[in-house]
């Protein structure tokens, strides 16, 4: 089983995965818009629409995120899109000089929570909030911790 993070953007996810496949120096990058699907003539989506990201996928260091745009045209289903702080993503790294690589890269245009350092829970540990509002975190030995944590109970 895999866990995938989904990130939904309000009509610029194509400048989100070029930024994204950047700061994490993407190993594969694939996106499809809505006009590279046959249109139902009863529904037809307005132009803007059509040249939107219905789905991408941005696969680095063995992990992979995904995204798509929300449509206005389905905001009455969907629900408007909120920018806040109901979703972090975590990359748990051992090499650090990877984990500050991809830290330096997310945090271009957006503002840095809690810096790179050691904490009591890990050797390497870091949070920051990215310029489309999606919030990381950064840990090179979670796995070491949740062990020596759990081996205690």
């Amino acid at each position: 089983m895999s866990v995938i993070a989904y990130v939904n953007c309000d009509g610029n996810a194509a400048q989100a995965i070029d930024f994204y496949a950047k700061a994490l120096s993407a190993e594969q990058v694939k996106s499809v818009q809505f006009k590279d699907f046959p249109q139902d003539p009863s529904y037809p989506l307005p132009e803007q629409e059509l040249e939107m990201i219905m789905e991408a996928s941005i696969e680095f260091a063995g992990g992979k995120i995904m995204l798509s745009d929300i449509l206005p045209s389905m905001k009455k289903v969907t629900g408007e899109y909120v920018r806040g702080n109901h979703m972090f993503i975590s990359l748990v790294i051992e090499d650090k000089e990877a984990l500050e690589s991809y830290f330096n890269g997310l945090a271009v245009g957006g503002y840095v929570i809690m810096p790179l350092s050691h904490t009591p829970w890990s050797s390497c540990f870091g949070m920051l909030v990215d310029q489309y509002g999606i919030g990381w975190k950064f840990n090179s030995d979670a796995e070491k911790f949740l062990d020596a944590v759990m081996s205690k109970s």
